[in-house]
């Protein structure tokens, strides 16, 4: 299993890695000021579309139902504080730096959890 879950992480990179995945949203839509940074700024762009690499992983463990609307929490909080940063590019690549490691973190631990010899 942790082969398989290494895999649809790294296709999910490479999918977001290219030029038409730029970012987890749609840039032609971009109309809030963080969202525009990130479109435009490519070390945002390439941070954002590492955390939605990241969360795309993460959220194909399956957890209880609690553990299914705290993930969701969170990803909902970081929108929050990646909007309170607007287009202050230092502020946004805290935000994703602290994401993108909270999200390493939960997989390593999901897949400890999930993936160890029982």
């Amino acid at each position: 299993m942790r082969t398989t879950i290494a895999l649809t992480f790294a296709a999910a990179l490479a999918a977001l890695a290219s030029p038409a995945g730029a970012a987890s949203f749609d840039c032609a839509k971009a109309k809030a000021p963080d969202e525009v940074a990130i479109c435009a700024n490519p070390d945002l762009s390439a941070l954002d579309s590492e955390m939605g690499g990241l969360w795309f992983a993460y959220d194909q463990f399956p957890f209880l139902m609690g553990a299914n609307g705290s993930r969701q929490d969170e990803a909902r909080q970081f929108l929050d504080v990646r909007a309170a940063c607007g287009a202050d590019v230092s502020c946004l690549k805290g935000a994703y730096a602290v994401r993108n490691a909270t999200l390493k973190q939960q997989i390593n631990m999901a897949m400890d959890q999930y993936c160890s010899p029982q």
